[in-house]
């Protein structure tokens, strides 16, 4: 790490494979949620540091995601569901081959499949605990990578065929195609009013709505290395960090995840299995 005065490591933890997701899983305790190539699912105490609950699941997770109080898991051929606060379990059937991404929002969820499907599932738990399969999203002809909602009802999925699909998630129809990237679509990330998508062609974009309403590059930014995670927070002063170097980490292995915690904690997690929390320091 080259600034000391911008982060320091806060802790680091050992797991058994690559970190793949954090999701918060309850509003009333701040947890990183962790999973693992090696079929398990972690729950660690943001503040103690203390593994709070270790999840085997069975199998290698592809995708995870949460909506209190459902954590959501994707696996080859499913996405099982646990209810955090009763305990319960459900398998969603559908999906052919593994879930590469995972995506709550409202009462939906989407799964992209490697086979370029994205599935979408609506909720019905004010009365029966429920989920009833809603669409099928056709469009891309390679694995879905990243999945994120949108404001105007919209969902953007990234894939390996290099392309960004624009879907309408109340009638299901697409909107528009973006093809920007020369190689796979990592990550996808919303911020404001801006798309933003990391590649592994070493690219960053900023997409912005015209007055057609269609999106374009208004911003490029580019990397030595390919893209293979991205997120976004805000410094102490709670002003967004864009592409402006505040300073570097660095890791021993590729940094597979990003992800941003609460009171101002950044987790990363690498090849290796080395989950590293750091945390700003004022200035």
């Amino acid at each position: 790490m080259e600034d000391q005065k911008i982060m320091l490591v806060y802790r680091t933890f050992i797991l058994d494979r690559a970190s793949t997701q954090w999701n918060r899983t309850s509003s009333k305790m701040q947890q990183a949620l962790f999973s693992s190539s090696d079929g398990t699912i972690r729950l660690w105490d943001c503040h103690t540091g203390q593994c709070d609950n270790v999840i085997n699941i069975g199998g290698e997770v592809g995708s995870v995601c949460s909506e209190d109080p459902w954590l959501f898991v994707g696996m080859p051929n499913v996405v099982k569901v646990w209810d955090t606060e009763s305990g319960a379990k459900y398998s969603l059937n559908g999906p052919v081959g593994q879930v590469n991404a995972l995506e709550s929002v409202y009462n939906l969820l989407f799964a992209g499949l490697e086979d370029g499907v994205i599935l979408a599932w609506k909720d019905t738990y004010e009365t029966n605990i429920t989920f009833q399969l809603a669409a099928t999203l056709k469009g891309h002809t390679h694995g879905i990578t990243s999945l994120v909602v949108g404001g105007g009802n919209r969902l953007y999925s990234g894939s390996k065929d290099h392309r960004i699909i624009v879907w309408d998630h109340e009638n299901w129809q697409c909107i528009m195609t973006l093809n920007g990237h020369d190689d796979v679509v990592k990550f996808l990330m919303c911020w404001d009013k801006y798309l933003f998508s990391g590649s592994l062609d070493c690219t960053i974009k900023v997409w912005a709505s015209t007055e057609d309403g269609s999106l374009e590059v208004i911003y490029t930014h580019s990397e030595e290395q390919g893209i293979l995670a991205l997120s976004g927070m805000t410094d102490p002063d709670v002003k967004p960090i864009l592409f402006t170097d505040k300073g570097r980490l660095f890791a021993k292995q590729e940094v597979q995840t990003l992800q941003i915690g609460p009171a101002d904690l950044f987790f990363t997690g690498d090849q290796i299995g080395l989950l590293t929390v750091y945390i700003w320091l004022a200035d």
